[in-house]
């Protein structure tokens, strides 16, 4: 019988390894070292109450007994969330390939072009069919980018209005029903009042800041709303329209008739619906908020060569920077599900696109025809591709519901009298003959089968001549090349051999860990049983779903010593503003409303305090002492002062310093004694797990990073997953949502659009857990720790480790100090991180969250034959800089100053570097056998946002 081998598979070092590690950290064994490490009194004194970990072949079957308990009927259900056709070739090279779902955010741009391409190439299309000028890289999903325009537009209130105490924003009752529920939501902490109604009973513009409807709205209905809109905006109403991407292919964009932002979801762009996620939510806008607009946003620049090359523009203005200035606490993207959506449209260009959306729109057009022959009535006026259905007399919606279950159709129940269907690219004409059949026998009636004639079809029209979009899209030449399959494949192998991912090199990203994403993790998500499964259908068709979801919840619950888990948040930062939210809920529930102070330490990551702003908290920030540690009389002191407003604190652990803090217990003993409550970011929880947890340490809730912790791949910057456990007094209220009964029963409104945030993915974690078992995660967070103290004593001598614990090791990461260089040799710590590339390597985290520092986590997951090339690097480097300590390179012309250095640079004939060209592109041996070269050398940033461009270029560009 095949044991268990995983924990094998998914550990880098093997016994020997990690004796040789063990013997360069000081310490006899690895139970030395953990002991001398983790302080004793937060030790778990059992081990994980978790099975033993499956062997491959056991959990794929298992994982197959589980999807087959999903049912895959057809869904008709609409709301945003549509079947699709994923075309093979990126289904193969993208979704399936470690290439692309193994990158990390492209924080470094000159190692990262491809994915920057792609994200571009998203922003273009986006701009192209929404008509507006200017898009990001991506959101979470569609409601969230609709509450980021609301939240955007209260910001951007007139003198007037924000003197006069406008707090009103208009919520169309089109809108989905998922989006009311987030914008109320986030409206809320924020003092915004969302009214929802329709805009023609009562409506008063001055009272109002902004205003927000769905085009077509949540029924299928198109409305003319240019008129509407132009009056809004002449009484300084913001407004904001959520658009069905795809039928923008035909509809008249919002951006033609004045819409000052546009939102919605890529997700029918070859995206499947996995349950409810991930899939890209799109925001575009004008001009006049490119300093305000949320997220990433892709620029054009240039390199030193003045070659043109790519990054993320006017970082200066993103939310984890601000800090508790941010107007979002949105750090993170979708971007591997953007890229997708991006291909879909290059793959099939605006004359496919057009195809699919026409297809769609004439069966649309013949059902709505048909129904209306056997004594339906069909109510919408102008529709797109979802019709909104009266029952005639004596039939009955459950008469409906009853016969479309037997048949394995799903269609929305609106009410008792009225239904939707809403048609997509699957949809065939067999189809649509077997729901008209479906509805003439419960009618009692014949039908005659639909037989298309090609002509008459074709002029078959569902809306007026003055909803026709006239202007061109998708006019680039990216979307008018790659139409072959053949020519689509090299393009995408062309973006990918630009970029450096996992399947290429080890990426040490302080509180990033960037392990292993196994193979076996991840085969479900090319599975129908697991992709084709809508979000709101009931809940019986959805037992596999549900029985792995209810299992990972068990198992996080044992893991991190919590009560329950919800799995809506669909980010790191998203699960920390739901933590907040349910904090705050608790505290209204006791009458406490008026703690609304968060406590957060000076070393939180940025998007802590951003987090707390959005939740309508005051944020207060603690002292670290010298060591790092917080400072516990600074703590002590501003918990007693503001006793009556505490509300909680945010706390990292081990801390962002790369230390487990003794006194973390007291931290979390003053705060509870002063009436707060403890938010523990999970961002390091892969130093916590089996050894360790939040809740056996005293916090009352934490967000887990499933995309760090446990596996799931950062997909270029996204997609993400941050679930909060919490304890047992706030189990009550975990989110809830409109269309689907989970969270607490007295559960804060929805945070994201679906109910269960990106299940999609959940199942990397779920098989993460089950391949490992209790023992090999623990063995994974001994191993994480090993690797990180090993890197430490083999770096300390080259550079200074700014913090360790009491007996001088480090939790999973440590910190690199290069402040010195800028005063021995002119060089800053991005001079370094650039260097690195020229060695084939991602740099560790930059400037965070110490200035002038790189933090470096290795993970669990790398052999000691890739530590061993890093420190070798490292050390090369420091040589080099060395060498212009001595004065033996020139301080501004020297191969760091320099790098990278490009395959051009290095075969040109001229070269003008007083060092070699070996020295330049091959520093190390074995960089002879297995060479990377940046696509472009140092880009320029300032001239990137004094030069803002974020569409793909002219063609004119490329003549």
């Amino acid at each position: 019988m095949i044991t268990n081998n995983f924990s094998k598979r998914h550990i880098g070092p093997g016994q020997t390894e990690t004796e040789a590690m063990l013997a360069r950290i000081g310490v006899a064994s690895v139970e030395q070292l953990i002991n001398e490490t983790i302080p004793h009194k937060i030790r778990l004194k059992d081990k994980l109450a978790l099975p033993a970990g499956m062997n491959e072949m056991e959990y794929l079957s298992h994982l197959k007994d589980l999807g087959r308990k999903n049912k895959l009927y057809k869904s008709y259900i609409g709301l945003g969330y549509y079947n699709t056709i994923t075309p093979g070739v990126i289904t193969r090279n993208v979704l399936e390939n470690a290439g692309w779902y193994t990158a990390y955010t492209p924080y470094q741009a000159e190692i990262s072009q491809g994915r920057l391409e792609a994200l571009l190439n998203f922003q273009t299309m986006i701009c192209d069919f929404t008509a507006m000028p200017i898009a990001n890289a991506s959101l979470l999903d569609e409601a969230t980018a609709a509450s980021e325009a609301m939240i955007m537009f209260y910001n951007s209130r007139s003198r007037t209005q924000t003197k006069a105490g406008v707090c009103k924003f208009f919520a169309s009752d089109g809108l989905f029903p998922q989006t009311i529920d987030v914008l109320k939501t986030r409206a809320v902490p924020l003092g915004i009042d969302v009214v929802v109604g329709s805009f023609d009973k009562g409506f008063v513009a001055e009272e109002f800041f902004g205003a927000m409807f769905q085009y077509p709205d949540q029924y299928g209905q198109i409305y003319d709303n240019e008129e509407l809109i132009r009056t809004l905006k002449e009484k300084e109403v913001q407004v904001v329209v959520a658009a069905d991407l795809l039928s923008l292919a035909l509809l008249r964009p919002p951006g033609e008739w004045g819409a000052d932002a546009v939102v919605g979801s890529s997700q029918r762009f070859g995206v499947p619906m996995g349950y409810g996620g991930p899939h890209a939510g799109y925001f575009a806008t004008t001009d006049k908020y490119k300093r305000s607009i949320p997220g990433r946003i892709i620029g054009v620049s240039k390199d030193a060569n003045g070659n043109s090359a790519l990054r993320m523009a006017l970082q200066t203005r993103e939310q984890h920077i601000k800090r508790e200035k941010a107007t979002s606490n949105i750090c993170t993207a979708q971007a591997l599900l953007a890229s997708m959506a991006a291909f879909y449209a290059v793959y099939h260009g605006p004359s496919g696109i057009r195809s699919i959306a026409r297809h769609i729109n004439i069966l649309t057009a013949v059902l709505a025809q048909e129904i209306t022959k056997i004594g339906f009535k069909q109510i919408n006026s102008e529709y797109f591709d979802t019709i909104r259905i009266n029952l005639p007399e004596k039939v009955f919606i459950e008469d409906i519901y009853q016969a479309a279950i037997e048949h394995q159709i799903n269609f929305r129940y609106i009410n008792n009298h009225e239904f939707g269907i809403s048609l997509d690219e699957t949809t065939s004409l067999d189809d649509v003959n077997e729901i008209i059949r479906l509805l003439a026998m419960v009618k009692g009636v014949d039908y005659d089968k639909f037989v298309c004639d090609p002509e008459v079809c074709s002029k078959l029209t569902t809306f007026e001549p003055v909803f026709n979009r006239d202007s061109e899209y998708l006019t680039h030449p990216v979307f008018n090349t790659y139409h072959s399959e053949t020519d689509m494949m090299r393009y995408l192998k062309k973006l990918e051999n630009r970029d450096l991912a996992l399947n290429r090199t080890m990426i040490p990203l302080g509180s990033c860990t960037m392990k292993l994403n196994a193979a076996a993790e991840m085969f479900h998500l090319s599975w129908p049983e697991f992709a084709n499964i809508h979000p709101f259908v009931p809940a019986e068709q959805a037992q596999g779903y549900r029985q792995l979801i209810r299992s990972l919840e068990k198992d996080l619950c044992e893991i991190t010593g919590f009560k329950a888990m919800s799995f809506q948040p669909n980010s790191g930062a998203s699960g920390e503003y739901a933590g907040l939210l349910v904090i705050r809920e608790y505290l209204i529930s006791k009458g406490e409303a008026s703690r609304n102070l968060c406590l957060i330490p000076s070393s939180a990551h940025g998007t802590n305090p951003a987090s707390a702003v959005m939740a309508g908290m005051e944020v207060m920030v603690v002292k670290c002492d010298e060591s790092g540690n917080i400072d516990l009389n600074d703590l002590r002191e501003k918990a007693e002062t503001n006793k009556d407003r505490l509300a909680a604190i945010m706390v990292t652990y081990p801390s962002t310093h790369g230390v487990y803090e003794e006194g973390i217990c007291e931290v979390i003993d003053i705060i509870h004694r002063f009436g707060g409550q403890v938010y523990m970011d999970g961002a390091n929880m892969n130093a916590q797990v089996g050894l360790t947890s939040p809740g056996f340490v005293g916090a009352d809730v934490c967000h887990l990073n499933l995309h760090k912790t446990f596996a799931i791949p950062h997909g270029g910057g996204g997609p993400g997953v941050g679930p909060i456990g919490v304890a047992e007094h706030l189990v009550e209220f975990l989110p809830g949502h409109s269309m689907i009964e989970t969270g607490g029963k007295k559960a804060i409104t929805a945070v994201s659009a679906a109910p269960f945030g990106s299940a999609f993915i959940l199942p990397i974690s779920y098989g993460y857990i089950k391949l490992l078992g209790g023992d090999g995660l623990t063995q994974a967070t001994e191993m994480a720790i090993v690797c990180a103290n090993y890197l430490k004593e083999s770096l300390k001598d080259h550079y200074p480790i700014l913090y360790a614990g009491n007996k001088g090791h480090v939790a999973h990461e440590m910190i690199l100090d290069c402040n010195q260089f800028s005063k021995t040799a002119d060089l800053t710590v991005v001079d370094i991180a650039k260097r690195l590339m020229d060695y084939g390597f991602h740099a560790p985290t930059v400037a965070f969250p110490v200035h002038g520092t790189l933090m470096v986590e290795p993970t669990e997951s790398e052999p000691l034959r890739e530590l061993d090339r890093f420190i070798e690097a490292m050390i090369s480097i420091r040589s080099e800089i060395a060498e212009i300590e001595q004065g033996k390179a020139d301080k501004s012309d020297n191969v760091v100053k320099h790098a990278p250095h490009t395959a051009p640079m290095v075969i040109a004939t001229d070269w003008n570097f007083p060092y070699t060209r070996e020295k330049a592109a091959f520093p190390l041996q074995h960089l002879t056998d297995d060479k990377y070269f940046p696509p472009v050398t140092r880009i320029d940033d300032a001239y990137g946002d004094r030069n803002l461009v974020c569409t793909c270029l002219p063609v004119s560009d490329y003549e």
